[in-house]
């Protein structure tokens, strides 16, 4: 819109048309509720609603602005809630895919930080003030305001009472403690030595933006892609984008989002916030790279053509990587990538998964989750090898659901201490990408051992693991001592989940199956008798628990065997009777 040049500049506005030589100011800003839109500023350029609109905050900070704009001596003002005419799906994405490059070419870009009364901006966190914003002002927790505050060479930052506290230069020490965004490309942009993908990623992990498909469109002109807006289509926005970024660039880092506590699965993050400990990794030279791999790698050959390319087909990321089995797994592998934290570290490590000539990631284990006896075929240091794989880039199938019946086993003497982690919903346990293992512990106080019942997913393989061991420590449950033995047993079981997946899914079709297994419990006579049956139209899985006086006759292998079942008149109540 047009500041007017003597004329009443409100008969000007959506007048501007871009092009390369118009010099124009533009604003960045948090939306609030009183924001002025395109529509509402078309009547009020025809004389209409005036009255309505002109007491609105939105509107009295356009006119500011345009004020501001006249006095540094620009004819055109942009601004983003009123010049996008959002009706239109075509010039919604239009706009979007260009938005870096308008920030990137004003002459000027008005920061108005609406919740600071201050002459300056704060340079420490202030929790009680900005409790709701990671203790900063809002601005600088919004995904669209991250590209609004790199594009632009020249950012002039105002309070609420819209005084200059600075610009983004002068700042650029205390922009750089915020957003923890280098003090380089705050004052010299993305030109020249420019961060690899995990690390601009990181830029936005801890911000918002109301729709969820905004945290991937906000960031197409940081990382230099473009695509069709698809409203609706929730974190897929962000696989999308990923996609993109890989079709048109070979860095690897990509992938060296943190796993720990997410999910086994999708090559690709769900969330920048997955690169929340990235903002420092840089990528790896070429020749550096491979003076690294020396140490390990007996015999390189040429290998910079493979490294180079990792096209997109519709099995996965076809990408030639280096792998180890993890502690001899055949299962779980480590895999390098050209890229490290910080100067003078080893390159990245992710975690990878094979299951049916595919692979997945999957969240590193701690060292002491696989004992010895894990899955091991030969002495010494596994070799490192070259390898042409597929990632997959498609999620697994959907949340399984466990209800889990264990009045038998209480009534046999057990006794139920705890759960990890808290997802139990009185016997039910629904397990997603994210949360795809839980366990059950219960005590018998006549053996003094514990019985720890794992209910798993993996890869949409849904299993049931047991573990019955000797315990000290049941009397005291709330001490440390207990807490590091639930989270213990916890990582052990998610460290095997592949193979017990495998263990109990290779008796089953995953049809309407009754599978049974016992094993012999510590101490005791008794064994354990787990019976289950997995109803695939609603993923529901009914686990039963239960204990048999052993005779001495029981033939008892701690396997699965599968029983089929008429569907008309099963019930999990008598599959005891099956044996």
């Amino acid at each position: 819109m047009s500041d007017g040049g003597g004329k009443d500049w409100e008969t000007e506005v959506l007048a501007f048309t871009y092009n390369e030589s118009t010099s124009y100011a533009i604003l960045s800003h948090r939306w609030t509720e009183e924001e002025v839109n395109y529509e509402e500023m078309v009547d009020l350029a025809k004389m209409e609603k005036k009255d309505q609109i002109r007491h609105r905050l939105g509107y009295q900070k356009i006119l500011t602005s345009c004020v501001q704009a006249k006095k540094d001596k620009f004819e055109w003002l942009w601004v983003d809630t009123c010049c996008i005419d959002k009706r239109s799906s075509a010039e919604l994405s239009e706009a979007i895919n260009s938005m870096y490059r308008w920030y990137e070419n004003a002459g000027v870009c008005y920061a108005y930080l609406h919740d600071v009364p201050d002459p300056l901006l704060p340079t420490e966190h202030d929790r009680q003030r900005y409790r709701d914003f990671n203790g900063w002002p809002e601005w600088f927790s919004r995904g669209w305001t991250l590209q609004e505050l790199i594009a632009p060479s020249n950012v002039q930052f105002f309070n609420k009472n819209w005084k200059s506290i600075g610009d983004k230069r002068t700042l650029a020490p205390t922009l750089a403690s915020i957003t923890e965004i280098p003090e380089h490309i705050l004052t010299h942009g993305l030109c020249g030595n420019r961060p690899c993908v995990a690390q601009i990623m990181s830029w936005a992990a801890n911000r918002t933006t109301t729709r969820v498909e905004d945290r991937a469109y906000s960031l197409m002109g940081l990382l230099e892609v473009n695509m069709p807006m698809l409203y609706g289509e929730g974190k897929k926005a962000f696989h999308r984008l990923q996609l993109e970024i890989i079709r048109v660039s070979n860095d690897q880092s990509i992938f060296a989002w943190d796993c720990i506590n997410h999910k086994t699965g999708n090559i690709l993050a769900d969330d920048p916030r997955f690169f929340e400990d990235c903002s420092r990794m840089e990528l790896m030279g070429h020749d550096e790279y491979i003076e690294f791999l020396k140490e390990d790698v007996p015999e390189l050959e040429s290998i910079e053509d493979r490294l180079g390319t990792f096209p997109i087909t519709n099995r996965g990321i076809h990408i030639w990587l280096f792998l180890c089995p993890y502690r001899d797994s055949r299962t779980l592998f480590e895999a390098w990538l050209p890229c490290r934290i910080r100067p003078s570290l080893p390159p990245v490590t992710i975690h990878l998964v094979l299951s049916e000539s595919n692979y997945y990631r999957a969240p590193g284990p701690p060292l002491w989750a696989l004992d010895s006896s894990t899955d091991t075929t030969s002495a010494g240091p596994p070799p490192w090898k070259l390898c042409q794989v597929y990632l997959r880039y498609q999620d697994p199938p959907r949340n399984t659901t466990f209800k889990i019946d264990d009045t038998a086993l209480i009534e046999n003497g057990f006794t139920y201490c705890d759960t990890y982690p808290k997802g139990f919903a009185g016997d039910t346990l629904t397990l997603t990408s994210t949360t795809s293992l839980g366990i059950k512990v219960y005590s018998d106080n006549l053996t003094n051992t514990c019985l720890v019942v794992g209910l798993g997913q993996y890869l949409g393989m849904e299993w049931i693991h047991v573990v019955s061991d000797e315990s000290n420590i049941i009397p005291h449950q709330t001490s440390r001592s207990w807490k590091h033995y639930i989270y213990k047993k916890y990582w052990e079981m998610k460290a095997r989940m592949p193979a017990h997946a495998l263990h109990v899914n290779e008796v089953g079709s995953r049809v309407k199956q009754v599978c049974i297994m016992q094993t012999r419990l510590l101490q005791s006579d008794d064994i354990l008798q787990i019976s289950s049956v997995m109803w695939t139209e609603s993923k529901i899985c009914e686990v039963k628990l239960g204990v048999v006086h052993d005779t001495g006759s029981s033939d008892v292998s701690s396997e699965w065997t599968a029983f089929d079942v008429d569907v008309g008149y099963f019930s999990l109540h008598v599959s005891l009777a099956l044996i």
